[in-house]
């Protein structure tokens, strides 16, 4: 085994407190926003019950790969990203910091979000949205203004925002298991009892029943539409906050003795429980607003993320019994779900520039939020927030996050040939062990499929745009900013600033995969 494969692990560097803590933590980052707008609304726009199918092939086939190389990858290399693929290629550098400033950029935005479920949690008391809840969303809360009209700050949102980076520079700074560990072992249970409490009453809901039918009854029909299984991939990919650094920074932090393919399937199993219960929840809301409307579920509009919660969610509340109580329920738990993810994305950022500088964690905790802070308030808490952030989060994801999959898989399935050495690390390590059809499915399968997610997606940005926005506005917003997101990716990967990853191997994690018993450090052991 050569030097750059060896498994390593920097001196004073935290680890959970044990695998239970470190699967709450995945949990809590994989389950956020997103399980409870964006899975209800993608299954609503591709055939309801008829995405399932796809969307358990893509679980099997995608999700579950991925999660265990992310995890192999940094269970075995023991750091941030750009310190991992470094160790494992010098040429991979780059790679690791491509996905450290996604997760940079992805907060940014993420938080203000944040910042609006807060506000809502008051709102819903006296349902200040009125009869239009649309009208109320853009204009009196958010003022929002097309692009080119000059911004200007909104203070409710700007002092929102500074609450939420408040929040998070504390809990970051206290460090993983004073901090992100206790944060996650409330908020997730918390936001679980929530959550059930909302679904519970919506299935009291009249029309309830037809929400849940349109949820669970396949159109057979739309399983013949390659868009439906683009679409069920696509999500499956960003659901389980794979490929762009979360997974893989999180199993860093395990001790050597770990269970990974076993916490991967609890992990995977608990997030699509979730967003299952988020579907049956939302499917059951929205047949008590068809219900309302004297509209078929499958005619009703804007039932796709910020959209559904902040305006069709609101909308219902006001037709609802006892809406004020289930509105707040429902803002807090989007609050509790989005800031676990966000102290997961922050993490990478805080990781990477730890490892880099060789500042203390509490330092480059700091550091981190203070940048990212400051970034997340001049971009969006004035009057061109919601146009910039529908941009940025398009561009970011769509083909952001999946170049960062297709390069990951096809660096580490091809370039490298490093998956036998991980197929062994996880065998050495897990409960349910991996084999040809794991390889197959990382070398073939999953990079097939990300390039014909990333070929659709670009190629309908580039000849149909973007969300009606002018030309100028997505070059700029869009793919200026990707361009910025590669171009310091290089710089950082060749900058020799602070310690520079110098390579401090401590012997005793070295692995011997010749050993079946793969056996623990005399720490460890004691």
């Amino acid at each position: 085994m050569t030097e750059s494969t060896q498994a390593v692990k920097p001196k004073g560097r935290e680890s959970w407190s044990g695998r239970p803590a470190f699967i709450v933590a995945a949990i809590s980052s994989a389950i956020g926003l997103g399980n409870i707008w964006r899975f209800p609304g993608v299954a609503y726009e591709n055939g309801g019950g008829a995405f399932l199918l796809p969307y358990l092939a893509a679980l099997l086939t995608a999700g579950l790969p991925i999660l265990f190389l992310d995890f192999a990858v940094g269970h075995r290399f023991r750091a941030a990203p750009p310190l991992t693929f470094r160790r494992i290629s010098r040429k991979l550098e780059p790679l690791g910091w491509w996905q450290t400033i996604i997760c940079f950029v992805i907060s940014t935005y993420y938080a203000v979000i944040l910042a609006w479920a807060l506000c809502y949690i008051g709102f819903s008391v006296k349902r200040s949205w009125g009869d239009d809840a649309a009208t109320f969303f853009a204009v009196d809360f958010l003022r929002a203004t097309d692009p080119g009209v000059t911004p200007e700050p909104v203070p409710l949102i700007m002092w929102s925002l500074i609450a939420i980076w408040i929040g998070i520079i504390i809990v970051a700074a206290l460090g993983l298991r004073k901090g992100l560990q206790l944060a996650n072992r409330i908020t997730l249970p918390t936001l679980v009892i929530l959550f059930l409490a909302i679904v519970i009453y919506a299935l009291t809901l009249p029309g309830a029943v037809d929400g849940l039918n349109t949820f669970f009854t396949p159109s057979w029909s739309a399983l013949a539409d390659p868009k439906v299984w683009i679409a069920a991939y696509g999500h499956i990919f960003f659901s389980f906050s794979i490929a762009f650094g979360i997974m893989l920074s999180y199993s860093s932090y395990l001790k050597r003795r770990s269970d990974l393919t076993g916490s991967g399937l609890v992990v995977a199993f608990a997030n699509t429980s979730f967003e299952l219960l988020a579907g049956i929840g939302v499917f059951a809301a929205l047949g008590f607003l068809a219900y309302n409307q004297s509209v078929a579920v499958a005619d009703l509009e804007g039932i796709s993320g910020v959209g559904l919660a902040f305006i069709t969610f609101p909308t219902l509340l006001s037709q609802m019994p006892g809406g004020q109580i289930v509105g707040v329920l429902f803002f807090l738990s989007l609050l509790f779900a989005g800031f676990t993810s966000l102290l997961s994305l922050m993490q990478v950022v805080i990781g990477s520039v730890a490892d880099k500088t060789g500042w203390t964690g509490r330092r480059s905790a700091i550091f981190s939020g203070a940048v990212t802070g400051i970034a997340s308030l001049l971009l969006y808490s004035s009057t061109a927030g919601l146009s910039i952030l529908d941009v940025i989060d398009a561009f970011i994801n769509n083909i952001g996050v999946v170049s960062s999959a297709i390069v990951m898989v096809i660096a580490l399935g091809w370039g490298v040939r490093l998956l036998p050495e991980l197929r062994d690390h996880i065998n050495a390590v897990s409960s349910l062990r991996v084999g040809k059809l794991w390889m197959v499915m990382i070398r073939f399968i999953t990079p097939a499929i990300l390039i014909a997610i990333l070929i659709t997606g670009a190629w309908s940005y580039v000849v149909e745009g973007y969300g009606g926005y002018p030309t100028w506005f997505l070059l700029i917003a869009g793919w200026l900013m990707l361009v910025a997101v590669g171009a310091l990716s290089l710089l950082l990967s060749f900058s020799g600033y602070g310690r520079a990853y110098a390579d401090d191997y401590d012997p005793t994690t070295s692995v011997d995969l010749n050993n079946p018993s793969y056996p623990q450090t005399q720490k460890e052991q004691s």
